[in-house]
């Protein structure tokens, strides 16, 4: 008989607590009556130093929900302020959440553990601080995608289902997410830090994100100019990697935008089908605001709030403090042009010669007829590379405009487009909505079979499988809402 795994060994620090107080309320997570492992990403805890065996003991649980953490962890509730749909809000902060510490991984890197659905705590704001199973897997399944796709973002490290009912449109199971992050600091973190008045509070917060995100920074004339030039030119390229597949995030408050460029909060993202740059699907936004088509217009803005909120660390006079934020703001429109440019090349299998102008009217021109015709993005970008090796019809069966699409395919194929240089860019799956949404009500019922094997088909997203096909198709006509779950 072999032994049963050992309790997780994991030394969990409280840099974010000692370096911020000001910004960390000590806190617990709530109990868990019956916690019951859901899903587990093995190769993530093998990243951070964790046996996963041993996170699925009972003393795993206790960790991945909070309940039972290492000696001489200190898990804090963090505060910051947010934009939320363009209204500000001076004191947000983790409602729901928990950061429990941070570790070092295999490669040197410090990263947070974080939890979600772990409890109410003092920024709750009258909610119940509890999350339900359907939302905390969506979490899981997304990230895992936008992992596996090359988009740099927040992943799951567990997902545990709390025996807790939850009452929401009606009562749900409960569980918690365990989140791991390079940090969560986030432009609402400057933000909170700014609304103090506390200088010396705003610059640790600064040192902090130069440290842990953007070092090269630290040898700057201007460290902090140089640290808010390093987070424009990394959302410009994370908003451009979203564009290219088609992810609506759903909800880009400030609170929402990290300082280290990575994607946070997966609550009512979803992924676009039919081409249109009108498209979103969160049911709290009610005009559209973060629709497809506007999320590098509102980065932009999100990133402005930041310029106001480090203002007071790049000069002395606010005259020439704001002559720089303008001037650094105003490299994120050729950052993202660049990274989505750039993108689009590698999707279109471009020659590296390729004139900027005649690439950019190819991208332009292409998109026109998406738009016209509501096509699949996923699909016909994958098509497209049958195109290039010289059978047009999977892509003409997309399109309802044959003449306008063969007149574009006639002066793509003119450029000598590289084929195996688009299968390894343009993803066969990604998390299609009503997939998410079957294997969701699946698991809320109790058959976690149809998640994981979306996990399974996600996790692989550029390597065409026998037997997948239906991961691979749209899904049914019609308009789709999704929520976050609080």
């Amino acid at each position: 008989m072999s032994a049963a795994p050992a309790a997780p060994t994991v030394a969990l620090g409280d840099r974010f607590a000692r370096t911020l107080p000001e910004m960390a309320v000590p806190w617990q997570a709530a109990g868990v009556p019956e916690p019951r492992l859901l899903a587990l990403d093995d190769d993530l805890a093998a990243e951070l130093g964790l046996d996963a065996a041993a996170l699925r003991t009972p003393a795993g649980l206790g960790l991945l929900t909070g309940t039972a953490v290492p000696e001489g962890a200190r898990p804090v509730a963090q505060a910051y302020a947010g934009h939320q749909f363009g209204y500000y809000n001076p004191r947000l902060g983790d409602g729901r959440a928990l950061l429990l510490g941070e570790l070092t991984d295999r490669a040197g890197r410090l990263r947070d553990l974080h939890l979600k659905g772990s409890g109410g705590t003092p920024f709750s704001r009258g909610g119940d601080g509890f999350a339900a199973v359907g939302p905390m897997l969506r979490e899981f399944v997304v990230g895992r995608a936008l992992h596996a796709l090359g988009i740099p973002t927040t992943r799951a490290l567990a997902v545990v289902a709390t025996g807790r009912p939850v009452r929401r449109e009606t009562v749900l199971p409960g569980a918690v997410l365990a989140r791991v992050a390079a940090s969560h600091l986030r432009v609402g973190s400057a933000q909170y830090a700014r609304a103090t008045d506390d200088r010396d509070l705003l610059r640790r917060l600064a040192d902090e994100a130069i440290d842990r995100h953007h070092p090269a920074a630290a040898d700057a004339p201007n460290r902090y100019l140089a640290l808010y030039e390093a987070v424009v030119a990394a959302q410009a390229r994370l908003v451009a990697r979203w564009m290219l597949v088609g992810f609506v995030h759903g909800v880009m408050n400030t609170d929402n935008v990290t300082l280290s460029g990575e994607t946070i909060d997966l609550g009512p993202c979803a992924f676009m089908e039919g081409y249109d740059a009108d498209a979103w699907y969160s049911s709290v936004d009610q005009g559209g605001r973060y629709r497809y088509g506007n999320q590098p217009l509102v980065a932009e803005w999100d990133l402005a709030r930041l310029a106001e909120a480090l203002l007071p660390l790049f000069a002395e006079e606010q005259e020439e403090a704001v002559e720089l934020a303008v001037a650094a703001l105003g490299g994120f429109r050729p950052a993202y042009d660049a990274a989505w440019l750039g993108g689009w090349r590698a999707k279109l299998g471009l020659p590296a010669g390729l004139d900027d102008a005649v690439a950019t009217a190819l991208v332009t021109d292409l998109l026109d007829l998406l738009q016209a015709g509501k096509v699949d993005l996923t699909s016909f970008a994958r098509r497209l590379s049958s195109a290039a090796r010289g059978d047009a019809e999977p892509v003409r069966r997309l399109v309802l405009d044959l003449a306008g699409i063969d007149a574009w395919l006639e002066r793509w194929r003119a450029t000598g487009p590289d084929a195996g240089a688009m299968d390894r860019v343009n993803p066969v799956y990604v998390p299609r909505n009503h997939l998410v949404e079957e294997a969701l009500a699946a698991a809320t019922a109790g058959d976690l079979a149809p998640f994981d094997r979306l996990v399974d088909v996600v996790s692989r997203p550029f390597e065409e499988r026998s037997g997948l096909e239906r991961y691979a198709e749209p899904g049914p006509a019609g308009p789709y809402v999704t929520f976050c779950g609080t």
